[in-house]
Formats: C-alpha cells, structure tokens, sequence
C-alpha cells in the first residue's frame, strides 16, 4: 500500500525566510536609463532569489538591488537579476529575481 497523503514535494533549492508582505526596497534603471526606486511587499525571499508585488512592470535580465530591512543598521543589500514579470488579474506585477553577491 502506498501512501496517499497530499503533502507536495519540496521542489526550492534554498532555504525560504518567512517575509510574506514585509517591505524590500527595489532600485534598478529602465531601458531608457531612469533611476528607480521602490518599497515593495516581499511575497517570497530565499538565497536563489526574491518574488516582490509591483505595480508597473520591470523588463526580464533587469539587473536591480533589493535591500531588506532598508531603515534599520541590520539593512542588507543585495544585487540581483529579473527572472520573470507576470502581470496579474489585478493589474499589477509578480517580479521574480534571482540573487547574486551582497553588496
């Protein structure tokens, strides 16, 4: 007899930290060169990357830095990469990166 619970596999490679809706500062530069930046609510945060919700949309291979905690002497930087731009049924944007070194 098998087992039949519903538990999902775990498919993440790094471990998650629980940051669901917490602020993270977004800074990047548009295709045109204007400097951006924006406190955004965190949906996803681990080592291989972040998942934010933004209400415009930011071009895939966007390089940017993601700092956690921006207000505070524990503030971290990050440098990281759109993986992935998905507009939802509410108009706004599911951004996907992928981490790279701390700044």
């Amino acid at each position: 007899m098998t087992d039949s619970s519903n538990h999902e596999i775990e498919r993440r490679q790094s471990f998650r930290l629980d940051m669901e809706k917490e602020l993270v500062t977004v800074s990047w530069a548009d295709e045109s060169g204007r400097q951006w930046s924006k406190s955004l609510a965190c949906l996803d945060f681990s080592r291989g990357g972040a998942r934010v919700d933004c209400d415009m949309a930011i071009s895939e291979d966007t390089q940017a830095t993601i700092t956690v905690k921006a207000n505070s002497p524990d503030k971290q930087t990050f440098q990281c990469r759109v993986v992935r731009c998905s507009e939802q049924p509410t108009g706004w944007y599911e951004i996907a990166f992928t981490l790279g070194d701390k700044v």
